[in-house]
């Protein structure tokens, strides 16, 4: 098969796969409601922890929309590898593909999350070293400011940077990691005029907004 189809091929499936929405399905699933007409109106994990709990529905969100990201992340980082001697390159692609699915998912009308789970599933097949610094950047900031939007802005702000200094990627990996960086802070921008208003919720473990 040729590489753009190759290409073409796996845009398609982690787009679709992408666009699954772990939140969506369990707030209709198990409390026969729509998450995105309560709290932030977001559908995505955080949202959906302040509106039902940490419970384990919200943890069934979590790995819905980790696994829909990690196994077309994972074929695609196999096959890409494979054939063409280009993994990382097959998993990045893959993931950008996926979080822009999230995004603008092709099931419920083009109107989805901010994609930063689907980020944290892609990357640990990218490089496992910017999936560690990523995640000692996220926890350091959320554990310190309190704020989800700004841990995973600047965890996904990190990524491209410390892939450039890893010296393991090609060019257009770093450019695929530069997009999917910035697909998550623009698709948080909502969260930062909060901030600017001082309206903006604190994260919490243990309770329900």
């Amino acid at each position: 098969m040729m590489l753009s189809v190759s290409l073409l091929v796996i845009a398609v499936i982690s787009f679709v796969l992408g666009g699954v929405n772990g939140a969506i399905i369990m707030s209709q699933l198990v409390y026969h409601e729509d998450i995105r007409k309560s709290g932030s109106n977001n559908p995505g994990f955080t949202n959906f922890k302040r509106v039902y709990g940490l419970n384990a529905a919200a943890w069934s969100v979590l790995l819905i929309d980790i696994l829909k990201t990690a196994l077309p992340v994972f074929a695609a980082w196999l096959y890409m590898g494979f054939v063409y001697d280009m993994a990382q390159f097959g998993a990045q692609f893959a993931g950008l593909c996926c979080m822009l699915g999230h995004c603008f998912p092709v099931w419920y009308g083009f109107k989805g999350g901010k994609a930063f789970i689907a980020g944290f599933a892609t990357i640990w097949f990218v490089d496992w070293r910017m999936t560690l610094i990523a995640m000692a950047i996220f926890f350091l900031v959320l554990f310190t400011l309190k704020y989800m939007s700004v841990a995973s802005c600047t965890a996904a702000f990190s990524c491209p940077i410390s892939l450039f200094y890893l010296g393991y990627s090609d060019v257009w990996v770093e450019v695929l990691a530069i997009a999917a960086a910035a697909l998550v802070i623009v698709r948080h921008y909502p969260n930062f005029v909060k901030l600017v208003h001082g309206t903006e919720s604190k994260f919490s473990l243990s309770s329900k907004h």
